[in-house]
């Protein structure tokens, strides 16, 4: 090489560095907890009562993202003669955190499939499965609140209510068009 070319070699080396250097000059180092991947939390004053600086971390954006689907099981335990044929059943709800979701059950040598959906408070026809499975009597619902309908291919359905209470937990009640009433539980 000519040195010529080293010197305009060594220029826009030292050129570059000098860009990188004021580009790095306004990043801010902060020390990040391994095991959440959040930002430590930072104190008011640092260790000789200076104010301290805040950093505030945005949540990542989701717009534009699929809501997180989640499962929720749930056992259904006999209240009747009919019922008791069935046995205890397990179904599974597919909650793609919409306010909708697909409810599946296997009842009686059936597969029954169908939808769960959350309803509001003024719902107006929430309560009469209650009422049809468990018998009359005033209730108050703390929760959120669901409805579920499946359909085999044998001729068999379900209607459900259910009042979801905390994460993947809840009660509810079921009746199958057979006259088999249960109550549900969700949970592990």
């Amino acid at each position: 090489m000519s040195r010529r070319s080293v010197l305009a070699s060594t220029a826009l080396c030292a050129g570059l560095c000098a860009g990188f250097a004021l580009v790095l000059s306004a990043c801010v180092v902060v020390p990040v907890d391994p095991a959440t991947g959040r930002p430590y939390p930072v104190h008011a004053h640092d260790a000789f009562g200076q104010p301290a600086v805040t950093v505030v971390t945005p949540p990542a954006p989701t717009a534009g993202l699929p809501p997180q689907v989640s499962v929720i099981s749930a056992r259904l335990y006999p209240l009747n003669p009919q019922a008791n044929k069935g046995g205890l059943l397990t179904a599974s709800v597919v909650d793609s955190n919409t306010g909708r979701g697909t409810f599946t059950l296997a009842y009686l040598g059936d597969n029954l499939q169908g939808e769960a959906t959350r309803v509001d408070s003024n719902y107006a026809a929430f309560g009469r499965v209650h009422n049809d499975v468990l018998g009359y009597s005033p209730r108050t619902f703390t929760g959120r609140r669901g409805i579920a309908n499946a359909f085999g291919s044998k001729g068999v359905n379900v209607q459900c209510e259910y009042v979801i209470t905390g994460p993947s937990m809840g009660t509810g009640v079921c009746q199958f068009s057979d006259g088999a009433k249960y109550q549900m539980h969700f949970g592990a």
